[in-house]
């Protein structure tokens, strides 16, 4: 006699002798919550806990963000607050987030001071030129080269 599977595929009937199909696996590594319904919240977790893998939210990007903030001020400092935003969500300080705010907030400033003063010195000596036209001309020990 041939073992032959049921027709029927309902697992309700009786006779059927397959067990019932197991749920998927979660995937290793993932530690976010399962996608909502349609219509339903998503899920959060509560203040004060970790992901799977026991990291602070928006810690790694915070520490990117302070990197970051030593060579690329302006970029650095946005990410940084992005870290900062993620993590207070979650109900963590970031340390390094605030630390990469503040320095980017700072080299930026000084970054705009810069330029300013760059505009003033070069606005003074085409000035200077003006006055003085075309040539190489020294006036109190500076030399000046108009063009």
């Amino acid at each position: 006699m041939t073992d032959t599977p049921p027709q029927n595929s309902d697992d309700s009937q009786p006779g059927n002798t397959y067990p019932p199909a197991p749920p998927p696996a979660q995937q290793p590594g993932n530690s976010y919550p399962p996608a909502p319904a349609p219509g339903q919240q998503p899920a959060t977790y509560p203040a004060g806990t970790t992901t799977a893998q026991g990291e602070v939210p928006g810690k790694t990007l915070g520490i990117v963000g302070l990197i970051l903030s030593f060579f690329t001020a302006l970029i650095g400092m946005i990410v940084s607050i992005i870290a900062l935003r993620q993590s207070k969500r979650a109900g963590y300080k970031n340390t390094p987030a605030v630390i990469g705010i503040i320095i980017g907030a700072l080299a930026t400033l000084a970054g705009i001071i810069a330029i300013i003063v760059a505009i003033i010195a070069f606005s003074s000596l085409a000035a200077k030129c003006a006055d003085l036209g075309p040539g190489v001309h020294r006036v109190n020990g500076v030399t000046y080269t108009c063009s």
